[in-house]
């Protein structure tokens, strides 16, 4: 298969925003997955939707048409075709593997190094398996993706350090509760703070999320996105009663919760611990709540420290998590490379044993009776003498070379040994210039 008969195209948060986002969401893979069977000339596919992306993998011999066709068929309609052009991106080839694997290893994701990614990769490729709509090509290219990921977990300490406010917010939470499984978080504000720490939390696993807003509806397509629940900000006592960790993000010119709210909801709570995060500019919460029993309150400040800490540390460590990408993906690239001449060698060697099989028919029975020894000796030699023919061919093919590319290398090898059209048989005399 050639390099660019590989496309990956998509939607994500960095260059679609939200509203468009929406939009393009699949909502499923079955049906998507199903539609797509539709259009020839789509060898193997996937595809991947989730809060932050939406992408299409394939293989095709006519990558420019199908791309397409592929984004007529599954999104016409649902924005203007100048929104989907100006949003979608395209990578061809290695630049498909490269993203695909930068996106499993959570370098490409809203929170680098978060560890939910890779389970949706893994989501997403057992629809497409389920389905068979994966072929040799993309299952071994999905499981290097699952492997390079693992290489950068491992080699790497990409996913150890918060380095944005919503992210260092919920490592903390994380750290004074341990385990989040279980708790129940309330976001103050449905803007995108409140966005970024939903993602972490349900990465972590937390149980349930309320978004608390002033408009109601924001709260209500923000908790939808995260399988939560939302709330007007006239209800944010009466939910704080049965929260374990608030994080608060509002545009709001005051404070949103006093002190006297959040000591009315204690007894209630009998005295549970409350874990409070102010990361609104200015506060949202009174500094005075810090001073009540088994309450702790942070605000923007206690965690820039944080912040600032591990960025550099992080930026090292993406370094180190691209350069495991660039290996794999050079890696996966030549293996591609191999298959893509596998097909000339496998009919070069067959050709080559049927000259010699017809040579030897002609020639074993003028030796008079031979011996199976000696048989096996004339046929080991024949076999020897063409295989050291041969060699030179299939390094020609398997080579780099930076002044003829594979295809026309594998044009040249198939034009002079006949295997475009009429083979050449044992009984072709060989053309003498």
């Amino acid at each position: 298969m050639a390099r660019e008969s590989l496309v990956l195209l998509g939607f994500n948060h960095k260059k679609t925003p939200l509203e468009i986002r929406e939009k393009l969401a699949l909502g499923g893979y079955e049906e998507p997955l199903g539609r797509l069977r539709s259009l020839r000339g789509l060898k193997e596919y996937y595809l991947l939707s989730t809060c932050n992306r939406v992408e299409v993998l394939f293989a095709s011999e006519e990558p420019e048409q199908l791309r397409a066709e592929v984004l007529a068929l599954l999104f016409a309609g649902r924005v203007s075709q100048e929104q989907l052009e100006s949003c979608v991106y395209t990578h061809f080839g290695s630049e498909a593997v490269r993203h695909l694997f930068t996106v499993a290893a959570s370098l490409d994701s809203m929170i680098v190094g978060e560890a939910q990614i890779l389970g949706q990769l893994k989501e997403a490729f057992r629809h497409a398996a389920e389905q068979k709509t994966t072929g040799l090509i993309l299952n071994r290219l999905l499981h290097k993706a699952f492997s390079a990921a693992k290489r950068v977990r491992t080699e790497t300490r990409i996913g150890a350090s918060a380095v944005s406010i919503s992210y260092a917010a919920v490592e903390l939470g994380r750290k004074i509760f341990g385990d989040l499984s279980g708790k129940r978080a309330m976001l103050v504000g449905a803007g995108e703070m409140a966005e970024l720490a939903a993602e972490h939390l349900v990465g972590q696993g937390i149980a349930e999320v309320v978004v608390v807003n002033r408009t109601l509806e924001r709260a209500v397509n923000l908790a939808a996105r995260f399988k939560g629940h939302a709330a007007g900000l006239d209800e944010l006592v009466e939910q704080l009663a049965e929260t374990d960790i608030l994080i608060s993000s509002t545009g709001a010119a005051g404070l949103v919760l006093h002190k006297q709210d959040v000591a009315s909801i204690m007894p209630r709570r009998r005295n549970r611990p409350l874990f409070l995060i102010d990361i609104a500019v200015p506060r949202d919460l009174d500094p005075e709540i810090n001073t009540l029993d088994n309450v702790y309150l942070y605000d923007i400040d206690d965690l820039n420290s944080v912040v600032e800490m591990n960025k550099e540390q992080r930026d090292k460590e993406a370094v180190k998590a691209h350069r495991i990408v660039e290996e794999e993906t050079l890696k996966f690239m030549r293996w591609l490379d191999g298959m893509e001449v596998t097909p000339t060698i496998v009919e070069l060697q067959a050709a080559a044993e049927s000259i010699c099989r017809a040579e030897l028919d002609k020639t074993l029975p003028r030796l008079g009776t031979l011996g199976d020894k000696e048989r096996q000796a004339v046929e080991r030699l024949a076999s020897a003498v063409a295989a050291k023919l041969l060699h030179r061919s299939f390094q020609y093919l398997r080579a780099e070379h930076d002044c003829v590319n594979r295809q026309e290398r594998i044009a040249v090898v198939r034009s002079l040994f006949g295997l475009n059209g009429e083979e050449l048989s044992a009984s072709q005399p060989a053309d003498v210039c």
